[in-house]
């Protein structure tokens, strides 16, 4: 069966609550643990069965934001899913209360216990009208994302669409496309400031009226951090100040010099090489024949796995009108199949967003069968390390996509993907400070970004922009009012990668097990379990940056960059 005949039927509230409370009252009164395992899978089954229903929406939504009917029933899920959560808070204080819980641990793992503790604590019926307005409101923030229209070079495009032109060798397009593309939201600088500040106060609200001092907390437990907190995350960007930034800089330092730019402006960072950046040789039909390919090489499991994903056009990867930003993957539990979404530009982040992306999906294909829904994914910084780990991974085969500018792509791959981490850990501080004083006027959080950015990032001169010098660059951060909190969650996975792509040039067969293994496992451990599943070393350790950063030093230094 493919895609677009996964079929969508609304998954009305006052029906799943019947069966739902049907199924728990037969899970509670249950005689053994036995008969009570089999209450706790159909209990899962109606719980995958709602949530591919919302995957189903999210997708066709975000493929096309214009299309009324998704847009209608996009409303009806934000409206429902608070609600359809407190039927799961439910099961999981009846699976807490069980008689028979230490027999049910050896079924599901105990991981599903840990989840369900958490949960439990940062819900409430009384907080679900603002579940809802939390919803609504960061459904308001992709709608305006996905609005922008901008005309450029006799052409009308979206935000995705002006990243060519931010990447030209010409300094003036550059400048000139990121002048425009800044517009954008200079111009809907009201609508963002509104869109945020209510999602701070709302998200204030619930984490008071669940009893919490502010969000922080409740934000934590929503990401099911349960081996790490606030203080280990504080001392992770510490140690990224004293190993990381300094690489950094002198990485943009060389590019300066690469690029012949006396004077390192905004419009400066996203050119790499005199000769352009590393773009792939080929349009999308060329790249998945590559993909495809890349992937039958690489292992018997990711062959399965990608045709499976083309076999069944699991994929929407042009950009076009009305279609969202960004890319993603997700799960959709009933069909057992991933999706992957993204917006190809025409940039090597074609070829990264299919890597990335794929990681995410081959781990939900190869965990596919775990009992609990929670399982599909694990929590997002153990995510991440399945989605960057393959970046590096397949780097063996980025000869098919680049050739001849092969060797340009896995540095600009390598000095990039470590550019990143100081922003990573910009935009994590700025929400600690943020939700810790969440009534900041908006005017105090953009100063507060700018003071964050220049910490980390140094080397960030806006010029004469003075939209952007006023700090307000973290409005195109997505995640920053979708999902809080979730970014430190990149570089910590960022570190645990570098650890793979050191560990492949080392034994390539015992580093793909290793990998394979913790894609087996799912969500069914929790972020430091599956550390130790993959022999990794623990991020939080200073040692641990130390030497990763010193081994992507070493190969940077030994090459000679003027030349690509």
């Amino acid at each position: 069966m493919q895609f677009k005949d996964y079929e969508y039927v609304r998954p009305e509230y006052e029906n799943v609550k019947s069966q739902y409370m049907e199924l728990l009252s037969k899970f509670n009164g249950s005689k053994d643990a036995e008969e009570q395992y089999r209450y706790l899978q159909k209990i899962n089954e109606l719980q995958k069965e709602t949530e591919t229903m919302a995957q189903l929406v999210l997708i066709r939504n975000s493929i096309n934001t214009a299309d009324e009917f998704y847009d209608k029933e996009n409303e009806y899920i934000d409206m429902t899913m608070p609600k359809l959560h407190g039927l799961r808070v439910e099961f999981y204080k009846a699976l807490l209360n069980s008689g028979f819980k230490e027999e049910l641990k050896a079924r599901v793992k105990p991981q599903l216990f840990t989840l369900a503790e958490m949960e439990i604590k940062t819900f409430s019926d009384e907080v679900v009208p603002l579940m809802q307005e939390e919803n609504k409101l960061a459904s308001e923030y992709s709608k305006l994302i996905s609005s922008a229209k901008i005309e450029h070079d006799g052409k009308v495009l979206n935000l995705s669409q002006m990243q060519p032109y931010m990447e030209s060798m010409d300094r003036s397009v550059r400048k000139e496309a990121y002048e425009k593309w800044s517009s954008f939201f200079k111009k809907n600088e009201e609508k963002f400031d509104s869109i945020y500040d209510k999602l701070v106060k709302t998200r204030n609200e619930i984490a008071v009226k669940l009893g919490f001092k502010n969000y922080v907390e409740l934000g934590y437990l929503r990401m099911c951090r349960s081996d790490y907190n606030n203080d280990d995350v504080s001392r992770f960007r510490e140690h990224v100040l004293k190993y990381i930034v300094p690489l950094s800089n002198d990485l943009r330092n060389k590019q300066a010099k690469r690029i012949k730019a006396d004077n390192f402006k905004y419009y400066d960072i996203p050119l790499n090489f005199m000769t352009g950046n590393p773009a792939p040789k080929g349009d999308k039909p060329w790249i998945m024949e590559k993909t495809k390919k890349m992937y039958e090489e690489l292992s018997p499991e990711t062959g399965e796995f990608i045709n499976m994903m083309l076999e069944r056009d699991l994929f929407d990867l042009e950009t076009k009108p009305n279609k969202q930003a960004g890319g993603y993957c997700t799960f959709l539990h009933k069909y057992k199949s991933p999706f992957i979404f993204a917006n190809f530009n025409g940039t090597q982040d074609d070829v990264t967003v299919v890597t990335h992306e794929a990681g995410h999906a081959f781990q939900t294909y190869q965990s596919r069968n775990l009992d609990a829904p929670e399982y599909s994914f694990p929590t997002y910084e153990a995510c991440e390390i399945h989605s960057m780990g393959m970046e590096f991974i397949t780097w063996p085969w980025m000869k098919l996509f680049f050739e001849n500018d092969t060797e340009k792509f896995k540095y600009f791959h390598l000095a990039d993907s470590l550019n990143f981490i100081p922003y990573g850990v910009t935009v994590d501080e700025f929400q600690h400070i943020v939700y810790e004083n969440p009534d900041m006027t908006p005017d105090e959080r953009k100063a507060a970004w700018r003071k964050t950015e220049m910490k980390y990032t140094p080397y960030k001169d806006y010029e004469d922009n003075d939209f952007l010098n006023k700090g307000t660059y973290w409005f195109k951060q997505g995640h920053i009012f979708s999902s809080p909190f979730y970014y430190i969650d990149y570089t910590l996975a960022q570190i645990c990668a570098y650890q793979y792509w050191i560990k492949f040039n080392e034994d390539s067969e015992k580093a793909w097990e290793d990998y394979n293994n913790i894609c087996k496992v799912g969500g069914s451990q929790s972020f430091l379990e599956i550390v130790k599943t993959g022999n990794l070393k623990s991020p939080f350790e200073e040692n641990t940056i130390k030497t990763v950063s010193s081994h992507i030093k070493s190969y940077l230094d030994n090459i000679d960059d003027s030349k690509l």
